[in-house]
């Protein structure tokens, strides 16, 4: 077997073996999930997720995911809580404490602060008999499942599971709450997936090139050349977009262009994109029909003009 041989074992087994404690975690739900959903809903302050080591680690993550996804959620260290961060946890709050033994002294603290003013509490442990769990009011207890180390010495396994039930916990927790893109993309403005969820009003332009339907193909050049878009809305006697001129029409009609009027030009009934839909949609549409300008109307009315250029821009592309 060669080294690389050997690596690639390694990487399979290790990935087969978190596989099968998510299955078991899958298969371990039941009430006590159920209850954990219900007692964050009841909740009038945030999730407190803490936890020490890699715990810590995937805490920060379920926090996180909390906090993006309509649940408002704060991470908060065990060490640092037994010395002041204690006063970030308040009676209207509900606590999320991991650990995969639940016996971690650094917890202590933060276990009594939750006792001592009835705080809700949720853990997360592999034994149902520790410590954190029987001090819970209520108990997720990760299936047993061997570490992907082999040793059984490096969180692997339980890491995964934990990180996949703060998922699990997240997602139901948004879908009760109905939790749409709009919520998202207020949650995440910037980078290439807030770019993605931004309104198509967000982005167009509004200094737009239009011309009249009985406009001289002289004057529709002009806006073109003008407004640098590379093309020009043709609009009727009540100002409804009636037409486009692009490039491609201005070839198809070469021969005695400058002798025609902009409608005997434009091509009729362009695809247009309302200003509330969705960035993503209007690339899609520009994309499925290799259209490089696409006109936004409100109620027939032109008001805005996104470009290609714009999503490469924004990075959406």
């Amino acid at each position: 077997m060669t080294a690389m041989s050997a690596y690639l074992d390694t990487a399979r087994r290790v990935i087969r073996a978190e596989t099968e404690g998510m299955l078991a975690l899958a298969e371990s739900l039941g009430d006590s999930f159920e209850k954990a959903i219900q007692t964050i809903l009841a909740a009038k302050g945030r999730v407190i997720v803490s936890g020490m080591g890699k715990s810590g680690h995937v805490g920060r993550k379920i926090a996180a995911t909390l906090a993006s996804t309509g649940t408002p959620a704060q991470f908060v260290h065990p060490g640092e809580a037994s010395h002041g961060d204690l006063g970030m946890v308040t009676e209207s709050d509900v606590a999320l404490v991991l650990s995969n033994s639940g016996e971690t002294p650094e917890l202590a603290d933060l276990i009594a602060h939750t006792r001592r003013f009835s705080i809700p509490l949720i853990g997360v442990a592999s034994r149902a008999e520790s410590t954190l769990l029987r001090q819970s009011d209520v108990a997720l207890v990760l299936p047993a499942a061997p570490e992907a180390c082999g040793s059984g010495i490096v969180p692997t396994t339980s890491t995964t599971m934990t990180m996949a039930l703060g998922d699990a916990l997240a997602i139901a927790l948004m879908e009760h709450r109905k939790f749409t893109p709009d919520h998202f993309r207020t949650f995440h403005p910037g980078g290439k997936l807030g770019a993605r969820l931004s309104r198509v009003g967000d982005m167009m332009h509004r200094a737009i090139p239009l011309v009249t339907e009985d406009a001289p193909m002289s004057e529709a050049l002009l806006v073109i050349s003008q407004k640098g878009f590379g093309v020009t809305g043709v609009v009727d006697a009540q100002g409804q977009l009636s037409g486009i001129i692009t490039d491609g029409d201005l070839r198809r009609h070469m021969d005695g262009l400058l002798a025609h009027k902009a409608s005997e030009v434009m091509t009729a009934n362009p695809r247009c994109i309302g200003p509330d839909s969705l960035a993503e949609s209007a690339l899609a549409e520009m994309q499925g029909r290799k259209i490089t300008s696409l006109f936004v109307i409100d109620k027939g009315m032109p008001v805005g003009l996104l470009h290609i250029h714009d999503f490469l821009r924004t990075g959406i592309v």
